[in-house]
């Protein structure tokens, strides 16, 4: 959920501290990487070498003709999901919500929202879901509720139990204006303070995110427990873990003895005092607490497997911190963390904002390894490209990049995580002020809100180039479709080939192959445009990926030498821009390749 409209501040804070790969190869030492990044674990988890689909339910189905996708709408198309190798999909937020943030202010965390159906029709998704050996996992939301869930209504009543239940405070006369004033300098993540004054209680209750969304008090037991209870309670329905969303804000530093919370240092990068970017957010955000909070949940899925068996939970982090402070969410030597906090380096990594066309093959190389280097041994690597917060995969890395994209994060090891649409190339819509929704624009102004806007890449899913892109059979929809629906959709890429989503599938199936589920792995740029990337296990197929990221053709390209690579290799696989033949083979001491170009060639 978290807005990441301060993207740029986030990447300059990250960059300085994050390990550098340029040049000919990885800055690294490739033998001591490929020992590291070898699973030799035979009985991988369900999870590690799964196939993730996130799922926006607003915008994936519509089943009723309301111009707003739906749970029956998400069960008619399992077929589609099994169809496409998933392997487990996680769910935006579908609890019953004012939809201030559409969905992620809950208003009641054990039911679902009306618009998206009923709690039989979510009992029905597990059941479909698991027939087709698919598993659902529920986005969990614990830093906020919204204000209008009970919780928070008792709480301004000071009811017996609820007293404590979010972050109170009385705030501070001004001793010039006599006006009050909110307890700190602490701003939200839709710009403005972070604290918002309550009549009825006569105090300030904190808020990260929007008004609407006042932030549970987690140095209170009762609220701990009260979110193991809905954790249990969707265990109970049968989902196989929780993504959890804006961890880091989970808790606050302490006021000091008098009661008063610390201002948060300028930041200096911007001059806009609304801007959350105003701000450096070290008593807000990524404390420790927040960590042992996690380790704590952890515990709760473990105990929950070893009392009522099945396969693994699992827990997703959501997390933009320094990857000081990601890594600690794995565990440490006696306490395990989340399976899966986020890697989101190909959102933040590369040219620091959120235009990376331009990025070049060290650059590539320089985000893989700043996560295979420094995740914690014996821990599996995750690779997000893009989710609902960000501008699409094809709009922030280029149109002629969106096979690349997706055959790169399917070749690196461990866990793959596709954001729905981005398997058949669907780029971004820009949404006018009238039509914005998201509060994270609508909180700005229209000569400023494109810099904040999430919608863009929420548009409606695109089945056909039927009217409404097969989404629904309503006159409008929530928000507008992509024009481009007409050749950019489901229906027309299944039946052609080759397509963005032909060779997402024949991708889905190469992972299933023993070298990338557990191989080694090497990697190199070589000159600015060619990344290549080695999958080997000892007596299996060895398998390599070389992709041009630029827009100029090379030559005369030696490939073997910087990923020590012998023998003969062929081509396996290629996008079109390749401009190659499956089958040939390939020299790696001589490679050309033209603009884009991308290859998965194996050994012979």
């Amino acid at each position: 959920m978290a807005c990441l409209k301060n993207l740029n501040l986030i990447v300059a804070l990250l960059v300085l501290g994050q390990q550098c790969a340029l040049g000919r190869s990885a800055a690294v030492d490739l033998e001591e990487l490929e020992r590291a990044s070898t699973t030799t674990d035979t009985t991988l988890d369900w999870w590690q070498t799964a196939q993730f689909y996130q799922i926006y339910p607003r915008s994936f189905k519509d089943s009723n003709g309301d111009g707003i996708g739906d749970l029956q709408g998400i069960i008619s198309k399992l077929d589609y999901l099994k169809e496409i190798g998933v392997t487990a999909t996680w769910l935006s937020p579908i609890y019953t919500s004012p939809m201030a943030d559409f969905g992620y202010d809950i208003s009641d965390f054990f039911d679902i929202q009306e618009e998206y159906g009923t709690l039989a029709d979510f009992d029905e998704l597990i059941l479909e879901a698991n027939k087709r050996n698919i598993k659902i996992v529920m986005d969990f939301v614990p830093n906020h509720s919204s204000d209008e869930n009970v919780w928070f209504q008792k709480s301004v009543k000071r009811e017996k139990g609820y007293e404590d239940y979010y972050m109170w405070h009385d705030g501070y006369l001004n001793a010039t204006t006599g006006e009050r004033e909110p307890p700190s300098n602490w701003l939200q993540a839709f710009r403005g303070s972070a604290w918002e004054w309550n009549d009825e209680r006569g105090q300030y209750y904190l808020h990260q995110f929007a008004v609407k969304q006042p932030d549970l008090n987690y140095r209170n037991p009762a609220v701990v427990a009260q979110m193991k209870r809905v954790l249990t309670y969707w265990l109970d329905r049968g989902v196989a873990g929780f993504r959890m969303d804006a961890v880091p804000w989970c808790f606050e530093v302490l006021p000091d003895a008098n009661g008063r919370y610390p201002d948060e240092p300028l930041s200096g990068y911007t001059d806009d005092p609304d801007d959350s970017s105003y701000l450096k957010h070290i008593y807000t955000q990524d404390l420790y607490e927040t960590v042992d909070m996690v380790y704590q949940w952890r515990t709760l899925m473990d105990d929950y497997q070893r009392i009522h068996g099945g396969d693994t939970r699992i827990i997703m982090v959501e997390t933009y911190s320094g990857l000081d402070y990601v890594m600690q969410f794995y565990g440490n030597r006696t306490t395990k963390g989340a399976q899966i906090p986020f890697n989101f380096q190909f959102i933040i990594g590369g040219n620091g904002d959120k235009n990376n066309t331009q990025l070049n093959a060290a650059g590539f190389v320089k985000i893989i390894n700043s996560w295979l280097t420094q995740m914690p041994a014996s821990r599996t690597a995750n690779w997000v490209m893009g989710n609902h917060d960000q501008r699409r995969v094809g709009s922030r890395y280029g149109e002629n990049r969106i096979d690349l994209m997706n055959m790169l994060q399917m070749f690196l090891p461990g866990v793959s995580i596709t954001y729905q649409g981005e398997e058949l190339g669907m780029t971004d819509l820009d949404i006018s002020w009238e039509d914005s929704r998201d509060p994270a624009a609508c909180n700005s102004n229209a000569n400023i809100y494109e810099q904040f806007t999430r919608d863009p890449a929420r548009t409606p899913f695109q089945w056909s180039d039927e009217a409404n892109a097969g989404f629904s059979t309503n006159s409008t929809t929530w928000l507008p479709i992509n024009p481009n629906y007409v050749t950019v959709n489901a229906k027309t890429e299944n039946a052609t080939s080759p397509s963005h989503l032909s060779l997402y599938k024949q991708m889905v199936e190469l992972r299933k192959l023993k070298t990338l589920q557990s191989g080694a792995t090497r990697y190199a740029n070589v000159g600015e445009n060619l990344l290549a990337i080695k999958r080997s296990l000892t007596g299996e197929t060895t398998y390599i990926l070389v992709a041009n990221v630029l827009d100029t053709s090379v030559s005369a390209l030696d490939v073997a030498s910087a990923l020590y690579a012998q023998g003969n290799y062929k081509i396996k696989l290629a996008n079109p821009l390749a401009k190659a033949t499956v089958g040939d083979s390939v020299t790696l001491s001589n490679l050309s390749l033209e603009p884009y170009a991308a290859l998965i060639l194996e050994s012979v």
